[in-house]
């Protein structure tokens, strides 16, 4: 789900920022949102069931019985509860949907137009959408991650999390990129085109970086306890997947990403791609597990199956949508800027 917000959010930013270089990858991107609904769907649906039909081991929140008992819980009960939760979680949906399916209609409008109107419209509410995806992502990041530590905060964390999203959906879109061009599709996508791609993987894998340190240095060197406790956990329980993840998500990509001439090579961009993606799963990981299973945490046949079930669905719903329309956007245009694309 998160693979295809943030590249819904690099998608509107090709759109506002009017940007030349990638109009050949529009349907690309099209496609990788299209799991936005089912995926977000998904992921309420479990989280309401865990406070409704389950024991609520995901959201503490949720049990009347814990925040009977709890007087920071009460004090948050005002955002933290289960309406106000659903409503949220249905508000930011519906929005993003919205913006994806207008888009979308304008941009496949405007291979047979004669004018520019389905540009400008897509052009307008990109970057109304932009404005609307700065701030549902944040609350979505507090609701749906962060209140599964209701006790702990941080002011960072919607920054945090649109990073780790925005680097795995780019990494997601190099791929299928590579994947289509070897099938014979895209065939103006070139070099250049990965190259620039390849970039954004790299400039991102620093910026999540920066923000990880950032949250980690400030909260370590305060040794504030309500906001330690969270980095305490981690380093006890976890610090094998905590510290790998960095190595993974930072030091992986900077020695594979950083040589202009190696962001052209297609199975290089893969190696260093298909590491980022399972080094921003186990980010997730670590953010949700030790709020609900504690020390009691592994990667076994239940983390791989589910991982291959979502894997699956998404390639299937991706892939579906990209039959739908055809993948050049003949009218968009910048289209010929972007075909001749080079440095």
């Amino acid at each position: 789900m998160m693979i295809s917000l943030g590249i819904l959010a690099f998608y509107a930013i090709q759109w506002a920022a009017q940007a030349g270089w990638s109009p050949l990858l529009f349907r690309v991107m099209e496609g990788i949102t299209a799991y936005l609904l089912p995926g977000a769907l998904i992921v309420l649906g479990i989280a309401v069931a865990s406070g409704t039909i389950g024991h609520y081991n995901l959201f503490v929140w949720m049990d009347p019985e814990v925040v009977a008992h709890d007087k920071l819980i009460q004090g948050k009960s005002g955002f933290l509860n289960m309406t106000g939760f659903i409503i949220r979680g249905l508000i930011f949906i519906s929005g993003w949907s919205l913006y994806r399916y207008y888009s979308r209609k304008f941009s496949i409008a405007q291979d047979t137009a004669d004018d520019n109107k389905n540009f400008k419209k897509t052009f307008r509410i990109s970057a109304a959408f932009l404005v609307f995806y700065i701030y549902t992502e944040s609350m979505m990041s507090w609701d749906w991650i962060m209140s599964v530590d209701p006790h702990w905060f941080s002011t960072l964390f919607g920054w945090y999390v649109f990073a780790s999203m925005f680097v795995s959906g780019i990494t997601v879109l190099a791929l299928i990129t590579m994947y289509l061009k070897t099938r014979g599709y895209l065939e103006y996508v070139n070099e250049n085109h990965l190259h620039d791609l390849a970039k954004f993987m790299f400039a991102f894998s620093i910026f999540w970086t920066y923000l990880w340190f950032s949250q980690f240095m400030l909260i370590w060197y305060s040794n504030i306890p309500e906001e330690v406790t969270y980095f305490v956990t981690r380093f006890q329980d976890y610090k094998l997947p905590f510290l790998g993840m960095v190595v993974m998500n930072f030091v992986f990509p900077l020695l594979l990403l950083m040589n202009a001439d190696y962001k052209r090579i297609p199975w290089f961009v893969v190696m260093a791609g298909l590491v980022i993606l399972a080094g921003h799963y186990i980010d997730i990981f670590n953010m949700i597990m030790p709020a609900t299973v504690g020390d009691q945490w592994f990667i076994g046949i239940p983390e791989i199956s589910s991982i291959l079930l979502f894997a699956g669905l998404f390639i299937f719903i991706v892939f579906t949508a990209l039959t739908k329309a055809p993948l050049l956007a003949k009218g968009n245009p910048f289209i010929k800027e972007s075909e001749q694309f080079h440095y």
